[in-house]
């Protein structure tokens, strides 16, 4: 009985503190991007105190929204659809004809079957499988083929940050700048307002980013002078790119926004809300906003693992040296550990990313049962 009572106790004190989470992990994250804003380097700690928190507050939020069956069941299914994705590409890639070691001018036969002795070519392609699953299980994703002596890992570490970061600031501006300008469109329905927000929305969505880059750099870096061209150092050379990749997505997220908030303002609790006498303003953001988000948050999933991978367009014509480039030249080498390991990342991303995605739905709407 004492033991029942004391782990109740532990369960309310857990409760009590879970609700400071959120704002915590807050904290801690725009405490970083402030840093990284100011082109100072991120403190290890706190690097360290972000990747825990959030997994603390992932897992907190799992068990208050009794989502631990559903999310231990979507852990095994994203293993299972990795391990499908990695088996097909692994086979696609071998019965593709040709091979890595192809070139215009062909190699001596004796120099050839080294090399692919070297990296196990010489073997049946059920032994390679099997052996590359073997370096999987072991967190070796293999040798490159193109960059001799040097493992996928070392240039995916190298390459990913800059992605990262230009994926992580494009769905920041994304978010803050799409939801807000869908929610001031549909709250002007019919009206100027309304018609130029989504002729701007459409806009974006229309013309390709390339050309949007090639616009802005002869504006902001040729003409006026204010900005750099291209490259990745400080806060200045982020501001061109982040716009570019995040221009597309900010029109998607304000046309899926205006559409779910007009839904939303025909309900009877919203009728009921305004007979009450609330302000416009608070009904749009406190009673309409968080119950429309459930059509940008289907969106967010694919986006997110899409943006966080890099855009190679947009890395390559700004000079970004991030992964995006690796993608396109590992597929023109036929670098078969670095397109592997490029597929498993992305596929990671999108299966992760969809999973908080299933999860948050029940905390922006309570009637969506999960478990």
């Amino acid at each position: 009985m004492d033991f029942k009572i004391g782990v109740k106790i532990m369960l309310e004190k857990i409760n009590h503190y879970a609700q400071f989470f959120p704002y915590v992990w807050l904290a801690l994250l725009f405490s970083a991007v402030g840093l990284n804003l100011s082109d100072y380097e991120i403190p290890s700690l706190l690097t360290y105190l972000l990747f825990y928190s959030a997994i603390i507050g992932f897992a907190v939020f799992v068990f208050k929204q009794n989502l631990l069956i559903y999310t231990l069941k979507r852990f095994f299914e994203a293993f299972v659809v990795l391990f499908v994705i990695v088996t097909l590409t692994f086979g696609l890639l071998r019965m593709v004809p040709g091979g890595p070691f192809d070139q215009d001018k062909a190699l001596p036969p004796d120099v050839k079957a080294n090399i692919e002795k070297k990296y196990d070519l010489d073997k049946p392609i059920l032994v390679q499988y099997k052996n590359y699953l073997v370096k999987i299980l072991n967190g070796d994703l293999g040798e490159s083929y193109k960059y001799i002596g040097r493992p996928v890992t070392e240039i995916i570490s190298e390459s990913f940050p800059a992605s990262f970061l230009l994926g992580f600031y494009s769905l920041l501006f994304s978010f803050l700048i799409g939801i807000p300008l869908g929610l001031f469109a549909a709250g002007r329905h019919n009206q100027f307002a309304d018609n130029a927000s989504m002729i701007v929305a459409i806009s974006g969505v229309s013309l390709p980013n390339f050309l949007v880059a090639a616009f802005l750099v002869q504006i902001f870096a040729m003409n006026l002078k204010i900005l750099p061209p291209a490259g990745w150092g400080s806060a200045a050379y982020y501001i061109l790119p982040v716009f570019c990749l995040g221009m597309r997505s900010i029109a998607f997220i304000a046309r899926l926004t205006r559409s779910s908030v007009l839904d939303v303002i025909s309900s009877d609790y919203i009728r009921t809300a305004k007979a009450k006498g609330l302000s416009h303003q608070t009904v749009m953001y406190k009673h309409v906003l968080k119950n429309s988000l459930i059509p940008v948050l289907t969106y967010s999933g694919p986006l997110v693992a899409g943006i966080l991978t890099g855009s190679f367009v947009i890395e390559i014509f700004f000079a970004i040296p991030g992964i995006g480039k690796h993608l396109v030249q590992s597929v023109t080498n036929r670098d078969y550990p670095f397109i592997l390991a490029l597929t498993l990342l992305y596929a990671a991303l999108l299966v992760f990313s969809n999973l908080i995605v299933d999860l948050l739905y029940a905390f922006f709407d309570p009637r969506i049962r999960l478990a």
